[in-house]
């Protein structure tokens, strides 16, 4: 079905990907059958922005494929090396892992790069909680491929995604979310892993992090070691102020260094403790959050444990 807004014409996802109702129907005409594939044989979307975490949820779902096995089948394409690749199941596929199957209810569908990395990205953007990396990285795939697929000659853009609309705008109203945040978001994807980690782990907030996206690989490499060298991260002003420098009068360590050492208010009567620090005494799977608690529990144990001395002294 067509959606028609004034002269401009768009395919439905449905169009692209199937509805489940025309899915259903070409399960009975035997033309897309559900088959179990060997983990084995399954193989991870290339550069998959969604990280696949052995955390609570993760428990539930591997609970739940031990009793009732994967109930909603993965959805992959062959691979030109053989095997499939993961286009749609990631999750699925790692807990039946964790759960002793040897195979994973499949769907193998033709899909060529732009075509499976939007459906990747599409299965995955549902999810409630995703880290800005994740959706930082999600947006930018998915508006390449939208992008890509805009540029093909009308007799090989069956999809006709973006011809008379800017991609980023038809991604904005397909996600609630406006054309400039996105673009805030995709920015994210210039920063080095360990500040986008740093952004994930909410060390640096995310208005500070897009600041701090326009500085190039050897700044940005210079800024951890003032990061380091103060033992804070930048705030919304600091990082603004290196930005400007970076563009107008150029960056030096030392600049980075003066910056990076002023006293925040927010920083006043606060003690930071280092990830790395903190990451040997917690399990990989740990959130922040999960972290957080776990030291206030500790720390209210030990509370305790110093007033019963003082009642005993």
């Amino acid at each position: 079905m067509q959606k028609s807004r004034g002269n401009i014409q768009l395919s439905s996802y449905d169009d692209i990907f199937g509805s489940s109702e025309v899915q259903s129907k070409e399960d009975r005409n035997g033309t897309e059958q559900v088959q179990d594939i060997l983990l084995s044989e399954l193989h991870p979307f290339k550069n998959h922005p969604f990280k696949i975490l052995d955390d609570e949820a993760m428990d539930k779902t591997v609970e739940s494929v031990r009793e009732f096995g994967v109930l909603t089948p993965a959805i992959v394409r062959p691979r030109d090396e053989g095997g499939y690749e993961i286009v749609s199941g990631h999750r699925r596929c790692h807990a039946s892992e964790i759960a002793g199957k040897e195979t994973l209810p499949c769907i193998i569908r033709n899909l060529d790069d732009d075509a499976a990395t939007i459906l990747m990205v599409d299965a995955n953007l549902q999810r409630e909680e995703l880290l800005p990396s994740e959706r930082a990285w999600a947006f930018k795939m998915k508006l390449d491929a939208m992008k890509r697929l805009a540029g093909r000659p009308l007799k090989e853009n069956a999809s006709q995604i973006g011809t008379h609309l800017r991609s980023d705008q038809i991604l904005a109203e397909e996600t609630g979310i406006s054309r400039n945040q996105i673009q805030r978001y995709i920015r994210l994807t210039n920063l080095l892993p360990e500040i986008l980690d740093m952004v994930d782990n909410k060390q640096i907030g995310f208005n500070p992090a897009v600041e701090l996206s326009y500085l190039d690989v050897d700044e940005q490499k210079r800024l951890l070691e003032a990061m380091d060298f103060s033992q804070t991260t930048p705030s919304l002003s600091q990082a603004q102020r290196i930005k400007k420098m970076s563009q107008e009068e150029g960056l030096t360590q030392e600049a980075m260094n003066v910056i990076m050492s002023e006293e925040k208010k927010s920083d006043v009567d606060r003690v930071t403790i280092k990830n790395d620090i903190l990451r040997k005494y917690f399990p990989k799977s740990y959130t922040p959050k999960q972290m957080e608690e776990t030291i206030v529990k500790l720390l209210e144990q030990w509370q305790k444990k110093r007033e019963r001395e003082q009642n005993l002294s």
